[in-house]
C-alpha cells in the first residue's frame, strides 16, 4: 500500500495496487465535510489520477454508519454568514465536485449508511455508485433555505429522471438503497457485508483494462449524457488506436491470454 500525503487527517488516500482509495475521515461526525477536507480533496484527487499506477479511484467513508452525512452544518454559521461568504464556499465545494468529476479514471462511489447532501453530491459526481443494503439517501436544502448549485443539479439529472430530482428537493425525504436503486441513484446495491469486497471485485476488473480505451469511453459518454468535459474525443479515439496497448490487445486476443495493459 501507498499512502499519498494529505493536508488534513480528515481525507486519507492510498494506493493498494492499480486501487486509488479516497477515505472521509470523521466517523465521529458521520464523515460531515468540513472546510478543510473540501479544500484538500482536489489536490489528492490529482495526485490519484497522475500516478500512472493508479487505474481508478474509489470514494468511501470511514467506517460503516455514514459514506457522508454532508457538509459539516456547524460551520454554516461562518461559512455562509453572508452572500459573499457563501458564493465562496459554494465554489469550494464546486472545486472537489469538479475534481471528482474530472478525473481521467473512473471513479466508484462505495456506499456505506448515510449519503446525506453534500455527501451525495461528491457520490454523485463519481462515474459508478455502489450501495449497501443499509445506504440512506437525501438531499435536505429545502430544510435549510439554499439554492442546490446547477452543476450538482446537472449531476443528479446524469442519474436520476428530472421529476425523481424534483420529488427528491422538493421533500427532503430519505430514500433506502432499494428506492435509490430504482431510481438509478446507485446502480448496484450488495449486503452492507459483502460491500467492500464487491467494490474491489468491480475494481480489479475495471483495472485489468485498458486504460486509453476507457478515458475516451468516460469522456465521449459524459459529451454524449450533457456532462462535457472540454476535451478532444476525436483525438482521444485515436490515441487508442495509435497504442502500444491496442497491439497488446491484438496479440492477447490471436494468443487466447489475458492483456496486459500498460496505458501507453
Amino acid at each position: 500500500m501507498t499512502k499519498i500525503a494529505s493536508s488534513t487527517p480528515y481525507l486519507e488516500a492510498w494506493r493498494d495496487g492499480p486501487i486509488g482509495f479516497l477515505m472521509l475521515h470523521r466517523p465521529d461526525r458521520r464523515n460531515a465535510l468540513n472546510r478543510e477536507m473540501w479544500a484538500a480533496l482536489p489536490g489528492l484527487v490529482a495526485a490519484l489520477d497522475g500516478d500512472p499506477e493508479t487505474r481508478l479511484l474509489v470514494l468511501r467513508g470511514a467506517g460503516t454508519e455514514a459514506f457522508a452525512a454532508g457538509a459539516d452544518i456547524s460551520e454554516f454559521a461562518e461559512n455562509r454568514a453572508n452572500p459573499e461568504l457563501a458564493r465562496d464556499y459554494e465554489a469550494l465545494n464546486g472545486k472537489a465536485f469538479a475534481a471528482l468529476r474530472a478525473t481521467a479514471k473512473p471513479a466508484i462511489a462505495m456506499i456505506s449508511g448515510f449519503c446525506i447532501g453534500g455527501g451525495l453530491a461528491l457520490a454523485l459526481a463519481c462515474d459508478l455508485r455502489i450501495a449497501g443494503a443499509d445506504a440512506l439517501f437525501a438531499l435536505p436544502p429545502a430544510r435549510l433555505g439554499l439554492a442546490y448549485p446547477v452543476d450538482g443539479l446537472r449531476d443528479l439529472l446524469h442519474a436520476v429522471s428530472p421529476a425523481f430530482a424534483k420529488e427528491m428537493l422538493f421533500t427532503a425525504r430519505r430514500y433506502k438503497a432499494e428506492e435509490a436503486l430504482k431510481a438509478g441513484l446507485v446502480h448496484r446495491v450488495t449486503p452492507q457485508d459483502r460491500l467492500e469486497a464487491e467494490t474491489r471485485a468491480l475494481a480489479a476488473e475495471i483495472a485489468e483494462n485498458a486504460p486509453l480505451t476507457i478515458k475516451a469511453s468516460k469522456r465521449a459518454i459524459d459529451a454524449l449524457a450533457g456532462r462535457p468535459v472540454d476535451e478532444d474525443l476525436k483525438a482521444l479515439a485515436a490515441a487508442c488506436f495509435a497504442s502500444a496497448d491496442y497491439a497488446e490487445g491484438q496479440r492477447a486476443f490471436l494468443e487466447k491470454r489475458k492483456p496486459r495493459f500498460t496505458g501507453t
